[in-house]
């Protein structure tokens, strides 16, 4: 039975362009990984913040190397979207950004982000979110992006907010993590909104 609705973005929107690069305001560059970043995925992996809010834990940069080779395969198979957050000058990493759970023929996807424990502190996860959402909408043509943290994660609650993703409610015991189950925020920025910057 024929859909009376079309895809909002057709198939092939992602797989059949290069990822991109994405400049962010001050100095940063949203860019595909590289198999030279893994010593740095590894060293953000290892730290105790950042694994008391993901699942999981890099053990050695040779599996680090294996996720930038998975995060590389989603993109052509348009089910996600990785990038490094780089400084724009030296190309290191500060950060990771990405479009998780992406449903073009809805329209929809899902953001994430994190940054290196010496990068926090410079707003650089509210300019990269900000860059890649805007590139979602314009580009892409997404309709909807969804944000979710758990409701004790305040700093990503402030990113959330500081960049125009507005709260839509509380899933409730939604999201497991090492220390059991949480209830999660659900924010969402739709294409349109008034933008807001970091």
């Amino acid at each position: 039975m024929p859909s009376k609705i079309s895809d909002i973005v057709p198939p092939g929107a992602l797989a059949r362009r290069d990822q991109p690069r994405i400049p962010v305001p001050g100095g940063l560059l949203i860019r595909p990984w590289q198999a030279a970043d893994a010593p740095a995925v590894y060293e953000a992996f290892q730290d105790p913040a950042m694994q008391r809010w993901h699942a999981r834990v890099a053990d050695s940069v040779d599996e680090a190397l294996g996720w930038i080779e998975d995060w590389g395969k989603a993109w052509s198979e348009e089910r996600d979207a990785f990038w490094a957050i780089a400084d724009a000058s030296t190309n290191a990493v500060v950060g990771r950004i990405a479009l998780r759970l992406v449903v073009l023929a809805d329209g929809q996807a899902e953001v994430a982000y994190w940054t290196m424990p010496a990068a926090r502190g410079r707003g650089i996860a509210p300019r990269a979110l900000t860059a890649l959402s805007d590139w979602a909408f314009t580009e892409v043509g997404l309709h909807r992006l969804e944000l979710t943290h758990s409701t004790a994660n305040e700093a990503s609650c402030r990113v959330a907010l500081k960049t125009g993703f507005a709260p839509e409610g509380v899933k409730r015991s939604a999201l497991l993590h090492a220390d059991g189950w949480h209830d999660v925020h659900l924010h969402a920025r739709i294409r349109g909104d008034a933008p807001t910057g970091p």
